[in-house]
């Protein structure tokens, strides 16, 4: 069992990322909390989490904090919440907020989240309420004009993670004009299109 990955990193995506170690590129599907993080760097150590969907077919997913890797292995562990529902809760809200919306009961937002149903989130709540620790290191950043790059990288995030690239691309304009978002910022981008799909 792999512990964690450190090496360069060789290719990376709000969804996905390359890490170089020995020789070997290993990819990993990543959160948008993930992605933030790894910005700017040449190098990075990511956490791993082996998911078996069935005994032959390993998704690996990768982490830079040991807390949201804890908060992915316990939401797996609710019925019915596989690793694809847990990295796309982690995209579309930060540990803080998801430990925060669990410890509240806050149903309405946890089913906020594309995927997540009512019945979802009640057991995610359920199974989770009190057994999770205070998660650090929220969300708050300020958006500023940048490039249309973010634009993209936010539509290829939302097609890796299984939607259709037009509904995207739709999503990412709405949120846009909606909600006077820049495209700054890739994270921050993406959320508010998830909420838009």
């Amino acid at each position: 069992m792999i512990s964690f990955i450190e090496g360069k990193i060789i290719e990376k995506n709000p969804a996905f990322a390359v890490i170089e170690a020995g020789g070997i590129g290993y990819g990993l599907i990543i959160s948008l909390n993930t992605y933030s993080k790894l910005e700017g760097k040449e190098k990075a150590r990511l956490l791993v989490e082996q998911v078996y969907i069935r005994d032959d077919n390993p998704k690996v997913y990768g982490f830079t904090e040991e807390d949201e890797r804890e908060l992915f292995r316990k939401l797996i562990s609710v019925s019915g919440v596989g690793g694809g529902s847990a990295i796309l809760m982690l995209s579309s809200l930060s540990p803080v907020e998801i430990s925060g919306a669990i410890n509240t009961a806050n149903v309405t937002l946890l089913k906020s989240i594309k995927g997540i149903g009512e019945k979802t989130a009640q057991r995610i709540v359920v199974d989770l309420k009190g057994k999770l620790g205070k998660h650090e290191g929220g969300i708050s950043q300020i958006l500023s004009p940048q490039y249309n790059k973010n634009k993209e990288e936010a539509l290829m995030a939302l097609v890796m993670l299984g939607f259709n690239k037009a509904a995207a691309e739709k999503a990412i304009e709405k949120a846009v004009k909606q909600q006077g978002l820049s495209t700054e910022n890739v994270e921050v981008l993406v959320k508010a299109a998830l909420k838009n799909i």
